[in-house]
């Protein structure tokens, strides 16, 4: 299904949108499709796997806070979060072609970014990543899914989820 009617099935007796997951839908051009500037409300958006290459046509969306857009094909474009979401807190971008740190350069003006998520992404194997990530961007507290002591990021979601499961996943 393409994003476009995904985003209307999901907008089906539903307002204002507060989360919006448009996972594994097909973007035909590799733009953001069928979202509109009416999504003001929106905090939470999901669009993984759906063949971005492009953030040049994401709509602004003030009040979004998490934004997951792993396994796609973004390379760079990252300013217009700056400009389109100022306010981002977790920014999931795992499974992207990022390759340098100056692509990443664009999120220094997202003052309120927290956690930023970058695995499987190629610039995790330059020398010093973690250290040069943190470094560029002071106001991120976690990358991916650790601080700079190495500390596990806690897991909002843990209280809902049963945790048990995950422990024998480390072999």
């Amino acid at each position: 299904m393409d994003m476009k009617k995904r985003i209307t099935l999901e907008l089906r007796n539903r307002s204002p949108i507060v989360e919006l997951v448009v996972d594994n839908s097909r973007s035909a051009d590799g733009e953001v499709e069928g979202l509109t500037d009416e999504f003001t409300e929106l905090e939470f958006l999901s669009v993984v796997n759906v063949g971005l290459s492009s953030l040049a046509k994401l709509p602004s969306l003030p009040k979004l806070r998490k934004l997951e857009l792993s396994d796609n094909n973004l390379s760079g474009s990252l300013e217009t979060l700056a400009q389109k979401c100022p306010n981002l807190t977790y920014l999931n971008l795992s499974g992207n072609k990022i390759k340098e740190l100056s692509t990443l350069e664009a999120l220094q003006n997202l003052k309120s970014l927290q956690s930023l998520d970058l695995f499987n992404c190629e610039i995790t194997s330059l020398e010093d990543y973690r250290e040069s990530v943190f470094e560029l961007l002071p106001q991120v507290t976690y990358l991916d899914g650790f601080d700079q002591e190495d500390n596990e990021a806690p897991d909002s979601e843990a209280d809902d989820e049963g945790d048990d499961d995950d422990d024998d996943e480390d072999n």
